[in-house]
């Protein structure tokens, strides 16, 4: 059985490359060197056109650029060239230019573009030459329309701007097709970036901006210290716990648990929160606040207009009040009418955890201030008291505060903590229930935790408890789905416990030993368009997880024989084999020769929702 996924080959290397101060050089002088010069341009590199007829034969942006001192456009004829009789002497003449010239790092041979003038058009003999003769120099080389002498390929390409000033920012996105249709890579690339905010180029300044501050302190200087700063270098989870803030914190460990933040904001606010940020915005939120200024409200006649994304009027707010409110998994077609009511026509400050998604928070209207938890592994405790405090405080300002929590509040929401606090301190929250993703995650996932033949009961847990000590978990039971919710981070100590035959592993859970057999599921993002799916045994989750490259929270964890009773043919012939003697062949009826399978996306139908 194979251990990991097999390459399939053909695709390509996708990398961006810094070039400043290196060298491209353009064969050519048509409009696609032109386009060719302005990308390597923007990458901040020397771009030299190397042409026939030099700038008179060269196209109106090439001559401009060159005029404007951006390039050197040099002609080809007029290059020397050191053999006297060559099969090709623009082969030879650039073959020279490349032994003279330093830091060239990239060669674009533009003029064997089909449909040009056959007569002005680069032979293939003449291409390939030159294609050797940069091999020869390890220089990187493409030919256009000639992929078999290309080294590498052009993606298309956009860069965004900011929408208000124009000026372009760091975020790019690019596509390819390996050559299967670039015209159909260019529309591909169009509807991509249509459906992205066009704040999102702001947003990306504004984490750049966020990284830079959190990592300025003047005691965390060495090279060991800025290295743990440095998200390549993360771990796959955003989740990954920290140690609660000290009384007597050192400056590396505070710009640690600011970079960690700076995580937790790039992976849940949304895009739109992001690129409202001020400069003292960005400093609000990295000095301890949590929450974004509203958006002032439109003014029609002298007076606010106010009005949600579709466009519903919003009635007069109703001050003093605080409602918990379940915003159900994720995807925005399952919160219920109360709970869009909520956000959409009452609320004057909404309080959300930080797991709820964007297409959520875009439905409440911009005049209504949002304030994201700062919940992150090791802060959770105080980020809790931080919302509920601020809620008591706007409420006793006579606003109406929406405490918007994922799921269910009542469903490791800490809900029950929250309605004894506001409580005790005057305000009895009205509770609005929400759909549960126990129930709706594993429906997402084709997985039904009670099946008749597979699972007759199942059971909820927690995968972390109060202040991150760990949880018993319940035992094997055939029977039986156990569904754990926040436990992806710790699988591994979760692991250990459910398969531990005997010692502390073993004590942490009632009941016997999971068979290393049981079907398991890891479930990433459940009802949201990049929902994910991780299905294995417990004997090879950890491998399967680790090859599927970063996770992607929120993430549930789904274990039992309900796990694979729906699969293809489906088989609910579980509870008839008690003794579990046909289980190895379940296993490979459901896996194949894989160890696992990995599904993403939504089933089909759901994109019409």
């Amino acid at each position: 059985m194979a251990a990991y996924p097999s390459p399939i080959r053909g695709a390509s290397l996708l990398l961006s490359f810094r070039l400043q101060k290196q060298v491209v050089i353009l064969i050519g002088s048509n409009a696609l060197a032109a386009s060719r010069a302005f990308a390597a341009l923007e990458a901040d590199s020397d771009v030299v056109v190397l042409a026939k007829g030099g700038p008179d034969s060269a196209c109106d942006e090439l001559r401009w650029r060159a005029s404007q001192g951006q390039l050197r456009l040099l002609d080809l004829e007029s290059l020397p060239c050191s053999a006297d009789k060559t099969v090709d002497r623009d082969a030879q003449v650039i073959d020279d230019y490349l032994s003279t010239s330093e830091q060239v790092r990239l060669v674009c041979v533009t003029d064997t573009l089909l449909g040009s003038d056959s007569s002005q058009r680069r032979s293939r003999v003449s291409a390939g030459l030159i294609a050797y003769a940069c091999r020869l120099r390890n220089i990187l080389v493409n030919v256009t329309d000639m992929p078999d002498l290309c080294d590498f390929t052009f993606l298309s390409t956009h860069r965004f701007q900011d929408p208000k000033t124009g000026a372009p920012s760091s975020l790019q996105v690019g596509v390819t097709t390996n050559g299967q249709g670039c015209r159909l890579a260019n529309r591909l690339r169009r509807e991509i970036v249509a459906k992205l905010p066009r704040e999102v180029g702001t947003a990306v300044t504004n984490v750049g901006k966020l990284r830079s501050m959190a990592k300025a302190s003047e005691l965390v200087e060495e090279d060991e210290a800025v290295a743990e700063l440095d998200e390549e270098a993360a771990p796959s989870t955003p989740n990954r716990p920290v140690l609660q803030r000290a009384a007597n914190e050192t400056a590396r460990e505070s710009a640690r648990r600011r970079m960690k933040w700076v995580a937790q904001v790039s992976e849940y606010w949304p895009i739109q929160k992001l690129a409202r940020m001020s400069e003292e915005h960005i400093a609000m939120v990295l000095d301890g606040g949590f929450g974004l200024p509203p958006t002032p409200p439109e003014k029609q006649g002298g007076k606010p207009v106010s009005v949600s994304q579709h466009e519903l009027t919003l009635s007069p707010p109703h001050g003093g009040r605080i409602y918990l409110v379940g915003s159900g998994p994720g995807h925005p077609s399952l919160l219920t009418v109360a709970t869009h009511t909520a956000l959409t026509k009452i609320a004057d400050l909404v309080l959300s955890d930080k797991l709820v998604p964007a297409a959520v928070l875009a439905l409440i209207p911009p005049e209504v201030e949002v304030r994201i938890a700062r919940k992150f592994p090791g802060n959770a405790d105080g980020a809790q008291a931080e919302l509920m405090e601020a809620a008591v405080e706007a409420a006793r300002r006579g606003l109406t505060v929406v405490r918007l929590k994922q799921g269910d509040p009542s469903v490791y929401g800490r809900a029950g903590e929250e309605i004894l606090y506001f409580r005790e301190h005057g305000f009895e929250p009205v509770v609005v229930p929400g759909v549960s993703s126990v129930l709706a995650g594993p429906t997402f996932a084709g997985i039904p935790v009670t099946q008749r033949g597979a699972a007759e009961s199942f059971v909820v847990c927690t995968g972390v408890g109060r202040q991150g000590k760990e949880v018993k978990l319940p035992g094997y039971e055939r029977s039986r789905t156990l569904v754990i919710l926040m436990g992806v981070a710790r699988l591994p100590q979760m692991l250990g416990t459910l398969l531990a035959e005997s010692g502390e592993p073993a004590s942490r859970r009632n009941g016997p030993a999971f068979p290393p057999s049981t079907p398991i599921a890891i479930i990433e993002r459940a009802s949201m368009p990049d929902q994910r799916v991780i299905y294995s045994t417990l004997r090879d989750i950890s491998a399967a997880l680790e090859s599927a490259g970063e996770q992607r929270p929120p993430g549930m964890i789904v274990v039992g024989w309900s796990v694979l009773s729906l699969w293809d043919q489906g088989d609910v012939s579980v509870l008839d084999d008690k003794a579990g003697e046909k289980d190895e062949e379940r296993i490979t009826r459901w896996l194949g020769e894989q160890r696992w399978r990995i599904k993403d996306g939504l089933d089909v139908g759901w994109d019409d929702w």
